[in-house]
């Protein structure tokens, strides 16, 4: 069993303080799904002594800016989009930003990019000989988290790869709670969490289910 601590979209106030991590379960791992500020990453890299993966979110939050003045990546945790790791004893796929809803250099991909990532993706779990087990998105997957407006909509193209690859968790953020709080669910053997401000879940190697929020 793997207990993961999950974030997004929110700096929490019980995560964002003075004593942090004191109260907090144990955890394996820290996974954050996306549009957390660059101070909040590196909060939390320099207090929890297990790795810090995130994916970006649409909003550029992620980025701080060096000496130069020049936008950089967080410090003491690992960009995971785009990628296939293998940290703590699981294999972990990540994929940040969402859908193209308005222009953006950052953070918005088209359907053609998506697919193409996907199939990178695919192509790096078929080297490996692994079998994925959290897949780390920004953006939800069709079903019950996609929003109802066309910025929060759905991704039909992470959905097709976590249906072919069947992680045993995906976690999203991008989903706030002002449609009503959307925690998870069931899809076939995956299990769909929304990591909005904080969770903490157990990742069991037959199956996974929360445990706090």
């Amino acid at each position: 069993m793997k207990r993961l601590l999950l974030l997004a979209d929110h700096v929490h106030p019980y995560v964002y303080r003075e004593g942090f991590p004191q109260g907090l379960p144990e955890v394996d791992l820290v996974l954050a799904a996306g549009d957390l500020p660059a101070y909040y990453l590196e909060f939390l890299a320099s207090t929890m002594p297990v790795p810090v993966l995130y994916v970006p979110g649409n909003h550029q939050d992620e980025f701080t800016r060096n000496m130069d003045n020049e936008l950089v990546e967080p410090g003491g945790v690992e960009n995971i989009h785009g990628r296939i790791v293998e940290v703590a004893g699981l294999t972990i796929a990540g994929w940040g930003g969402v859908p193209k809803y308005r222009e953006s250099d950052h953070g918005h991909y088209t359907p053609w990019q998506c697919k193409l990532g996907m199939w990178r993706l695919g192509v790096q779990l078929k080297m490996r000989r692994k079998k994925v087990d959290v897949f780390l998105t920004h953006a939800p997957p069709l079903g019950e988290h996609a929003g109802t407006d066309f910025a929060h909509r759905g991704c039909p193209d992470l959905t097709r790869f976590m249906h072919q690859q069947q992680p045993k968790m995906m976690v999203h953020g991008h989903i706030h709670e002002y449609e009503g709080k959307k925690i998870q669910y069931q899809d076939g053997p995956t299990q769909v969490i929304n990591a909005y401000g904080y969770r903490i879940v157990e990742l069991h190697e037959d199956q996974n289910e929360a445990v706090s929020s």
